[in-house]
């Protein structure tokens, strides 16, 4: 690490609170803003985020406070943990208190709803700040994993190499490897749209379906995720890397996945108002989910799997109906002659 910095984490959730532990104990100094004051009290006092990253100690070094003046002063680097759909607002309340200067970087995975803006388009529109100053990093990366220090790897994609290289440097550790990645927009679109696939994914497990199905859900979600990416102006070898395959298999198999919860309550049979309303932290695939849809429409691509998930979540079709449209649409070849 070249120099320790001064870091505010926008967002004391899972995934907030598991960087700022992380950058804590690679000698930076590290500011969370929590928004729900009741949180921010009883994190500060507990040292622990009980409601979201239990078990994991938050060192006494580490600033907690629900004031985002207070804790943007001084940080010159800002990252963003907060859920897509707060992204845009939270970006509101910092705009005044930015200088110009700052590394921006966004752990957040998603498409904004209605604008179908990726998260990097969204803090450089209500910004204002150069986009060579903003990098995505992002990855297969449960909190419940990293908080752990399991050994993970994720990409930091900005258009700037520079600025990719200084959040690699930032955040890299012996358990945390970051790559570097120029596409941004391939990047982005990846790790949202892959939990997507992963409510499928969840669905599958559901219905009772085994490892073939899986198998096939991934390969052939993958290949939409790529056809509607590239369209975008994404590479496609993006898709063969972290963010694309790396995120889209660890977020359809693992427990941790609240995408693939989703979907496993949802082709047991359950309704999807009840299954949301039980959670604590958000699932993000199914917002991205009507996202995804959008931006099939827009540029003309075929998404089958992202079609029938949405169908399933916001039009009431059966699970099972579904899957049965998917295996009987007309025969195709998987590369073309």
């Amino acid at each position: 690490m070249d120099k320790p910095r001064n870091i505010v984490v926008l967002g004391g959730g899972s995934w907030g609170t598991t960087l700022a532990v992380l950058l804590n104990a690679k000698g930076h100094r590290v500011t969370i803003w929590e928004v729900v004051v009741e949180r921010a009290a009883a994190m500060s006092k507990d040292r622990e985020n009980k409601d979201m990253l239990p078990g994991i100690h938050i060192d006494e070094k580490i600033l907690i406070t629900p004031d985002i003046e207070k804790a943007k002063h001084g940080n010159n680097v800002v990252v963003f943990a907060v859920p897509s759909h707060g992204l845009r607002g939270t970006a509101k309340l910092l705009k005044s208190l930015l200088r110009g200067d700052e590394i921006v970087v966004i752990a957040t995975k998603g498409i904004e709803e209605g604008t179908l803006k990726r998260m990097s388009e969204v803090i450089e529109e209500v910004t204002g700040i150069e986009r060579e100053r903003i990098a995505a990093l992002v990855g297969p990366s449960h909190a419940e994993e990293v908080s752990r220090q399991i050994p993970t790897t994720v990409v930091a994609a900005s258009y700037s190499e520079s600025t990719a290289r200084e959040v690699q440097d930032i955040f890299m550790t012996p358990r945390f490897r970051v790559y570097t990645n120029p596409d941004v927009i391939g990047v982005e679109v990846g790790v949202a749209l892959k939990n997507v696939i992963a409510i499928a994914a969840g669905m599958c497990d559901g219905l009772g379906y085994g490892d073939n199905t899986k198998g096939a859900l991934l390969t052939r979600g993958l290949a939409e995720i790529t056809r509607l990416g590239v369209r975008m102006g994404a590479r496609q070898e993006t898709f063969s890397g972290l963010a694309g395959i790396g995120d889209l298999i660890t977020t359809c198999i693992s427990r941790h996945s609240r995408n693939r919860y989703v979907g496993e309550e949802i082709g047991k049979g359950r309704n999807l108002d009840d299954v949301l309303s039980e959670m604590v932290m958000v699932a993000e695939g199914v917002r991205t989910t009507r996202s995804a849809v959008g931006l099939a429409t827009k540029y003309e691509v075929e998404m089958p799997i992202a079609t029938e998930v949405y169908q399933i979540l916001f039009e009431g079709k059966p699970a099972q109906k579904a899957m049965t449209d998917l295996m009987l649409r007309p025969p195709k070849p998987e590369i073309w002659w």
